[in-house]
């Protein structure tokens, strides 16, 4: 078994272009993305994967590697597809560069999981859902989870009209570490874009559509990601005062 990273990275993000350059600390946050996923030691290589030759020139300048890509991906599924080509791996980890804030521990969760089921096709990891607000902000997406783990729907909006305490039990927070069989992920970017993934711009769901298996990986803290500018005090403020994040923010500032 071999395990690759794969880091899909653009400039052109709609809602906050240039978003994975975007410095913490004297850092990009795509870097900050690299090093956390470099730190875990679980995987046999990480690469970005990139169609834009700025972010290539800034991840070369830290000693990265990456794979040049098409510019014409509709998202990162189908980037790390394309990237994942070159690469001897059985099992690729799609690790998405506006989440500068994931822990390395949850990426060993997750690859003991792939290492207990390496049969499975699809992972993701899910976290809480802290704050009611949460269930209908478009910017998160949340997924319903069966009492066996199983991924069986994934939305932008609250589905469900149960009380939020009620709602907790089964509705997770999407986050943006995505497991998949390499030869899985080959077949499933050439089948057609289904008709959720396309209405409601969720790319998990063309997993969900055409019935495979789809496992969450459940982890805790929730985590934020950076969809918008606004988020970005969010992610400063927990670099400086959650514990966890400050120790991993000075061993990221000092060990490469």
């Amino acid at each position: 078994m071999k395990i690759t990273a794969i880091i899909p990275a653009r400039l052109d993000s709609r809602r906050f272009p240039r978003k994975v350059l975007y410095e913490f600390y004297g850092l990009p946050m795509i870097e900050h993305v690299r090093r956390r996923a470099l730190l875990s030691n679980a995987f046999d290589d990480v690469y970005v994967a990139t169609c834009d030759e700025e972010i290539a020139s800034v991840i070369y300048s830290y000693g990265g590697k990456v794979i040049m890509t098409s510019n014409s991906h509709p998202n990162g599924t189908s980037r790390v597809a394309e990237a994942v080509k070159s690469i001897n791996c059985s099992h690729v980890v799609l690790l998405q560069g506006d989440e500068p804030l994931f822990l390395p521990r949850h990426v060993e969760q997750l690859i003991e999981k792939i290492k207990q089921n390496p049969e499975i096709e699809c992972w993701n990891l899910t976290a809480p859902i802290d704050n009611i607000e949460d269930l209908d902000q478009i910017s998160i997406v949340k997924c319903t989870v069966s009492e066996s783990g199983r991924i069986i729907y994934c939305y932008r909006r609250s589905a469900s009209i149960s009380n939020f305490n009620i709602q907790k039990e089964f509705t997770r927070k999407v986050l943006g570490l995505i497991a998949f069989r390499k030869d899985f992920l080959e077949a499933l970017v050439k089948l057609p874009v289904s008709r959720i993934e396309r209405h409601e711009s969720i790319e998990q769901m063309r997993v969900v559509e055409n019935g495979f298996v789809f496992t969450s990986v459940e982890v805790v803290p929730s985590l934020p990601s950076v969809n918008e500018p606004s988020e970005v005090e969010i992610i400063l403020d927990s670099l400086k005062n959650n514990q966890e994040q400050n120790l991993l923010l000075s061993e990221i500032l000092q060990k490469f």
